[in-house]
């Protein structure tokens, strides 16, 4: 079965999801593209959009009008060459129309399995369940006659168990999407031993037409993305509980958290970024890992804590943040959680006390909005880490720690080969966590 023919009946599994969204968008064009070639105008297309949620399902058909119509404005004059042919479309207005009505008719949504036993390719982004994820796989894979490729989106759970469990022989592969699918380049590839020579081929020119950089994992529980995050944020959670011996805990989290995003020159704190991913996601992904990798001890019990206290994080439905180990307002973090006092501390109230014992920034720093646009990004970095390693201060030397376990971390993915080398390692936080360097470096050396 060629590229096209396996792209002619596709489904996504939890497409009214922010993932599963954002590659049924993806998938949908590239559909679209190929049902628009001259030798592919006689085959039918079908994408079927499959979720639990009516919600989710009925709000989806928005969305995909909506980025489909972005993402038209920006090829008009590709889709002027499609639609040569066509001698009523000719305003740009028209061209763009007819380009949504073209994706959107693909589009088949259900709430029903049922609607994938006939597609030849399966994206899945459910909920990350090793023993859901094996359930509905092996279902459809029972069901459907065609001998389906499985891609599933999975960022923690090893691919060869989802393979074994489910009896797929083969069929499936890794392949880590990064949030929001449709923005983010990176994806992980994941094959396991097991998976077929020609889904890797297949897989790897899905990523070329949708311009994604692919960058390849070992079958690792946590592959590189999850493998240093979660490991990244216990050492945070560590420095929270060094910190909270001399001083209070809501004052500790603050400290790290700003350590982490300006002295390191980082998007956002590492409290904010297990925030957003969501604690109790967090926590599962490390349970995940816990379970598999047997030398270490990849859990939390602070996040155990507060997540009984009913601390969660997570996105709203219209992608602001809820409320997680820090407060927000206007999306921008105001408050620490107190698990003693069960309630939000302001900043105001501890804000200058800790900024004073953290010392100043050093007079090279500039914010990551700045420093990731410059085209003189490593100067201004090398200027940045040279004045840190020269300063004694607090916010130095939990910099510097920071840092180098985080470069630790990195090496170790290589060395345990669960990356192929530190390039690799390195695409994926700047890729992947919008950093601005790459976590194996000289800086902190």
């Amino acid at each position: 079965m060629n590229y096209v023919d396996r792209l002619s009946n596709v489904t996504v599994l939890g497409a009214g999801g922010k993932m599963g969204s954002g590659i049924l968008l993806l998938t949908a064009m590239e559909m679209a593209d190929l049902s628009l070639k001259p030798e592919n105008k006689h085959k039918q297309f079908v994408l079927n959009a499959i979720d639990v949620s009516d919600k989710a399902l009925s709000s989806l058909m928005d969305f995909l009008k909506t980025q489909t119509q972005k993402a038209a404005e920006k090829k008009t004059v590709l889709l002027r060459q499609i639609y040569h042919d066509r001698a009523d479309l000719i305003e740009n207005f028209d061209i763009i129309e007819q380009y949504v009505f073209d994706v959107l008719k693909l589009v088949r949504c259900s709430n029903r399995l049922e609607s994938s036993y006939e597609s030849t390719l399966i994206f899945e982004a459910i909920l990350e369940d090793p023993q859901l994820k094996v359930k509905i796989l092996s279902q459809i894979d029972r069901n459907n006659p065609n001998n389906p490729y499985f891609m599933t989106n999975t960022s923690s759970i090893p691919i060869h168990e989802l393979d074994e469990k489910a009896g797929l022989s083969g069929r499936i592969i890794g392949f880590h999407f990064y949030n929001p699918p449709a923005v983010q380049k990176l994806v992980e590839l994941i094959p396991a031993k097991s998976t077929q020579k020609e889904l890797v081929d297949f897989a790897l020119t899905y990523a070329k037409n949708l311009r994604k950089t692919i960058v390849p994992a070992r079958d690792v529980a946590g592959f590189i993305g999850n493998g240093h995050f979660m490991r990244d944020a216990l050492h945070a959670i560590a420095e929270v509980e060094r910190l909270s011996e001399q001083m209070p805990f809501v004052e500790a989290v603050y400290m790290i958290n700003k350590v982490s995003q300006d002295f390191l020159i980082r998007p956002m704190g590492i409290f904010q970024l297990i925030d957003y991913v969501g604690l109790d996601v967090c926590r599962y992904i490390m349970s995940v890992m816990n379970a598999r990798l047997k030398n270490e001890d990849i859990r939390s019990p602070l996040l155990d804590r507060l997540i009984e206290k009913g601390i969660r994080g997570g996105q709203h439905g219209d992608g602001s943040q809820k409320d997680g180990i820090l407060k927000y307002e206007r999306g921008k973090p105001t408050a620490v959680f107190d698990p003693e006092k069960e309630s939000y501390e302001n900043f105001s109230s501890f804000q200058a006390k800790c900024d004073e014992k953290l010392g100043l920034l050093p007079e090279a720093a500039q914010p990551w909005k700045v420093v990731i646009a410059s085209p003189d990004r490593q100067t201004i970095l090398a200027a940045h880490f040279d004045e840190l390693k020269s300063i004694k201060t607090m916010g130095a030397e939990l910099a510097m720690r920071y840092g180098r376990r985080s470069m630790e971390i990195a090496q170790n993915l290589v060395k345990d080969q669960v990356a192929e080398n530190e390039n690799d390692v390195n695409t994926v936080l700047l890729s992947g966590f919008y950093h601005a360097y790459g976590p194996i470096n000289e800086y902190f050396n």
